[in-house]
């Protein structure tokens, strides 16, 4: 990963240290955590400016202990998805005004950011069908800047052609493409299913994807299908697609068409989803070789509380590459691609990606990837260390928790853990053996005394 033992020192230092912090995640914040308030901070942002660290290195390691934890012949599938990294200042390379997701639904609103695109591989955690998903890779996915409406016309031609080549379309088909090298480079049994939401299922991926790859996509209600094209007299001009088939809508909404109940594993337990699927179908944006199999997934109900109305989400519509995957384990992959958000969740709320305040093209590149990175290696550290689960049992749970075990740890308990295990025996002689004192049998109320152990180990537990 590094040339010098002090570069690959100085990376080590970093990935804890971007864990540990307690405040905001800025390099000087990073120094701070390590110990180095008041040494020479300029080889620490050489580290990014300069390409010294390799974040793809980091996420390689975190693929490889995926696929040890994988059974023969399991599939490996990895969501897919963009979020944004949200700045202020108008000089940092590859911001522009995005999409604010976090707006209101009946107005667009935009905010300064940066674009990302991010891949997750999932680790299934026990039989129930529950998965975590780690991070294996992270990019920006910056937009040429538009130029000025009176420059010449080779300036608008160089930018149309920029903005075709940076297509985020374009930009995570390079990804996928990156990832089935690296799978390539390590032989293994596992085949890769894709899962990604609306965006990237399109042409531009549908007929670039790579040879023997699978993807699990949702596409629009009102997309229109056809089945495939019937043998023509000779003589006669050759259809390219067959008749019309009904909308995914259309299907829905068909009472003709029976329902059929599969299994899955969804927000913390087993659900049975109302299915209706269609094998070998054609859709244009995907090609005249390509088969698919439609698969419409009615609302699932839900309760806000015991004794509230019954309220349903909306419905799915899913496609598939591979008609003959049973319609089980693809609506499980799909569901899997959950937990790509709850990483972005952890990363910009616990791990502090995008904190640090950096002007350097590459700085700009590389250090919020090395954040992403220590935050998989976490969660790859707890896989190995307790499990698939994750779960250590060195800190207890506080009172007011439930005593329902969950299925696996959450980021804030690793992350406790991990500053238990580097702090504790500086801050407590005998680790925790201070926190059982009793106190003293006087009548007077005594004065409150804050622990600084407690609250530094129990300050993110979430």
């Amino acid at each position: 990963m590094c040339r010098q033992e002090r570069t690959r020192q100085r990376v080590h230092s970093h990935l804890l240290a971007q864990l540990a912090c307690l405040g905001r995640h800025t390099l000087t914040g990073l120094l701070c955590a390590g110990g180095r308030p008041f040494a020479d901070w300029s080889a620490d942002y050489r580290l990014y400016a300069r390409n010294r660290v390799e974040p793809a290195v980091l996420f390689d390691v975190v693929l490889q202990e995926v696929q040890r934890h994988l059974s023969p012949g399991q599939p490996m599938v990895v969501a897919m998805d963009d979020s944004i990294l949200r700045k202020r200042g108008r000089k940092i390379p590859g911001t522009a005004w995005r999409v604010d997701p976090l707006g209101a639904p009946f107005d667009v609103s935009f905010t300064w950011a940066q674009r990302v695109i991010q891949m997750s591989v999932a680790l299934p955690v026990d039989a129930s069908g529950a998965a975590r998903t780690l991070p294996i890779d992270f990019v920006q996915a910056p937009t040429p800047q538009r130029p000025f409406k009176q420059a010449p016309e080779a300036v608008w031609q160089e930018y149309r052609k920029l903005r075709r080549e940076q297509n985020i379309n374009r930009q995570a088909l390079l990804r996928v493409n990156r990832l089935v090298d690296v799978c390539c480079r390590q032989p293994t049994d596992h085949p890769l299913w894709l899962s990604v939401d609306g965006r990237f299922t399109n042409s531009t991926m549908l007929k670039n994807l790579p040879t023997g790859q699978v993807l699990i996509g949702r596409i629009r209600g009102d997309a229109k299908l056809h089945s495939p094209a019937a043998a023509v007299p000779t003589g006669g001009r050759p259809r390219r697609y067959g008749p019309k088939l009904p909308t995914p809508e259309q299907l829905r909404t068909d009472e003709n068409i029976p329902w059929s109940s599969v299994d899955a594993f969804a927000a913390g337990k087993r659900h049975a989803f109302r299915i209706k699927t269609i094998s070998a179908i054609k859709w244009r944006p995907a090609g005249l070789t390509q088969d698919l199999r439609l698969i419409v997934i009615a609302p699932l109900g839900y309760r806000l509380s015991k004794n509230s109305r019954k309220l349903y989400r909306k419905p799915a519509y899913l496609i598939c590459t591979d008609p003959a995957l049973p319609v089980q384990q693809i609506l499980q992959a799909y569901l899997w691609r959950w937990g790509i958000e709850v990483n972005f969740r952890d990363e910009k709320t616990l791990i502090g990606v995008g904190q640090a305040q950096l002007r350097n093209p590459n700085s700009v590149n590389n250090q919020p990837a090395v954040s992403v990175a220590a935050y998989a290696l976490l969660l790859a550290a707890a896989a190995r260390a307790y499990g698939p689960n994750g779960i250590p049992d060195a800190l207890p749970p506080p009172a007011w928790r439930s005593s329902i075990q969950p299925r696996h740890a959450s980021t804030a308990t690793l992350i406790n853990q991990l500053r238990y295990e580097l702090w504790a025996p500086g801050i407590v002689k005998n680790a925790f053996s201070g926190f059982m004192n009793q106190a003293p049998a006087f009548m007077k109320p005594q004065k409150l005394h804050p622990d600084l152990a407690s609250a530094l180990f129990y300050a993110m537990a979430g």
